[in-house]
């Protein structure tokens, strides 16, 4: 294992899930047997990413049901729901209604900000209330309480043959512990911190105190912690890139190569107006990306990680990456899998 703080104690892996638009069925298919691959691997968890009007995953709960039938012990999370395109009452059912079907596994993750592409999809999203729908972190507070299980509205009771609740039902003990902020900046490391929140990092984070990738997400991490009611102990995932190559066809190694080569320039400084940075991808053999994440200050503060898959892949290709990440990378972290 490389020097590392410690061992690594959850792995887990992260999908977009494509598809192609004549054939969505087969996309939701592999993503969903990806997720049972994961589980038969011994990872602790497997993540989902949406994609609005896009060929991904649009509904990451409707497919976290799915995979809610399809396993029994792997966790299920999201990562992220951007709560702009959503109403947190009805969030909060779908979340507690999968979390019971799960038996208690969904992770939820999310995060606030406008809509992508606001001024494109609000005349169809919010028709009415374009102009005064707030996208800030109120948003999250409220989706939390509800999950939690505070009052939804002063109703509750009998009225004619109906009974009805005061807060959202089901309710999912233990679900208000498994909420995730997907968080990019110290504003929302604290925020979440003090929400008691758990934080997703991610291969992308705003440039606010310096331009040394590692260096801000560990700022992020630490500034989580100090504001946690559970400080050290207060969970952080990590999320990079991650591509071995131990049992990749050469024409594999190729395609993984041009991938990351392509996406590289946009990590040498920050990028747009917000300033973002971005983490280069990793490829290689276990043991050198292993070597690489042993020098990540980010890295050596966390046992926990959710390494995503890259973009525009096959599925034999994610088979390839999951297996050599559960039965070559894993290890060579300390990792042991979940039996």
């Amino acid at each position: 294992m490389p020097p590392t703080s410690q061992p690594l104690r959850t792995l887990g892996f992260l999908t977009i899930g494509l598809f192609d638009e004549a054939d969505p069925g087969r996309g939701h298919t592999s993503t969903l047997e990806l997720i049972e691959l994961g589980e038969q691997l011994g990872f602790d968890s497997a993540w989902v990413r949406h994609r609005h009007l896009q060929y991904g995953i649009s509904s990451p709960i409707a497919v976290l049901a799915a995979a809610s039938q399809r396993t029994s012990r792997i966790a299920l999370g999201t990562a992220v729901i951007p709560l702009g395109w959503e109403n947190p009452l009805r969030l909060a059912e779908d979340l507690a209604t999968v979390d019971i079907l799960s038996g208690g596994r969904l992770n939820p993750g999310v995060s606030v900000g406008p809509p992508m592409h606001y001024d494109q999809v609000k005349s169809a999203l919010y028709p009415d209330t374009d102009d005064r729908e707030d996208f800030g972190y109120e948003r999250v507070r409220r989706l939390l309480d509800f999950v939690r299980g505070e009052p939804a509205t002063g109703f509750s009771g009998t009225e004619g043959f109906e009974v009805f609740s005061d807060r959202v039902q089901p309710h999912a003990p233990g679900l208000g512990r498994r909420m995730w902020y997907g968080g990019g900046s110290l504003r929302s490391a604290r925020w979440a911190a003090e929400h008691g929140m758990n934080l997703l990092t991610s291969s992308v984070v705003k440039a606010e105190e310096s331009e040394d990738f590692a260096q801000i997400q560990l700022s992020h991490i630490r500034t989580f912690r100090d504001h946690h009611p559970d400080g050290e102990r207060a969970r952080v995932s990590q999320g990079l890139v991650v591509i071995p190559t131990d049992t990749a066809t050469p024409e594999q190694r190729a395609k993984y190569l041009a991938y990351a080569d392509k996406r590289l320039p946009r990590t040498r400084a920050p990028q747009g107006a917000g300033r973002l940075m971005f983490a280069p991808d990793l490829v290689g053999t276990s043991a050198e990306i292993a070597e690489r994440l042993s020098a990540d200050a980010a890295f050596r503060e966390v046992d926990e990680v959710a390494f995503a898959l890259p973009f525009t892949f096959e599925h034999d290709d994610y088979v390839q990456i999951l297996t050599d990440i559960a039965t070559h990378l894993g290890p060579a972290l300390g990792w042991r899998p979940a039996s």
